[in-house]
C-alpha cells in the first residue's frame, strides 16, 4: 500500500541529493499506516515506550485452530538471559542483552534490558505452553484454551 506516490528526478525537480532521504521517508510513512490497518485492534508499534539505551526485539505471531506461534528475534542472546511468562491474554518476554567491554570506535547494536508485553488474540492454556531458542530466535508456542477454541453450532429448523 503506497500512500505517498513516488516521482522521480525528472517528474519533481528534486535534486538527486535528496532522493535517498524522500525515498527512506516514503518508506517509513508506507510502513507507519501499513502497521496502522493491518493491526487495528492492537497498539502499532510506534506508540512502545523505548527508552533511550533501550531496544526491543522484534515479534512475529502467527495462529492456526489450535495454537499461537510467537518468535521474538534475539541475536547476541543465550536463553539464559531470556525470561518468558504467559497469562490467559498475554505473553511476556524479557531479558538482557549484555555488552562487551570494548571501546567501540562505532557502535550501531542495541545493548540493555527489555520487555515485550504481547497481547494475544485468544486465551490460552498457561500450562501447555512450550518455548525453544536456536540461532538468536526464541519460538514460543501456545496451545488455545478448550473454552476459547470456536466451535460450529448447527442451526436449527422449526421451534
Amino acid at each position: 500500500m503506497n500512500l505517498i506516490p513516488f516521482r522521480t528526478k525528472r517528474t519533481s525537480g528534486i535534486e538527486a541529493g535528496n532522493m535517498a532521504t524522500l525515498a527512506d521517508f516514503r518508506n517509513e510513512m508506507n510502513r507507519l499506516f501499513e502497521g496502522f490497518f493491518s493491526r487495528p485492534l492492537m497498539m502499532p508499534t510506534w506508540f512502545e515506550q523505548v527508552e533511550p539505551g533501550q531496544w526491543m526485539p522484534a515479534i512475529d505471531m502467527s495462529e492456526d485452530e489450535s495454537k499461537i506461534h510467537v518468535r521474538a528475534e534475539l541475536p547476541g542472546m543465550g536463553p539464559e538471559d531470556v525470561d518468558v511468562s504467559v497469562s490467559e491474554d498475554r505473553l511476556v518476554i524479557a531479558g538482557e542483552k549484555k555488552t562487551e567491554s570494548a571501546s567501540w570506535a562505532h557502535r550501531e547494536s542495541h545493548y540493555g534490558a527489555f520487555t515485550r508485553a504481547i497481547p494475544l488474540p485468544e486465551a490460552v492454556d498457561p500450562s501447555q505452553v512450550t518455548a525453544r531458542y536456536d540461532k538468536g530466535v526464541l519460538a514460543v508456542e501456545l496451545t488455545k484454551s478448550p473454552t476459547a477454541a470456536s466451535r460450529k453450532v448447527p442451526v436449527q429448523i422449526g421451534g
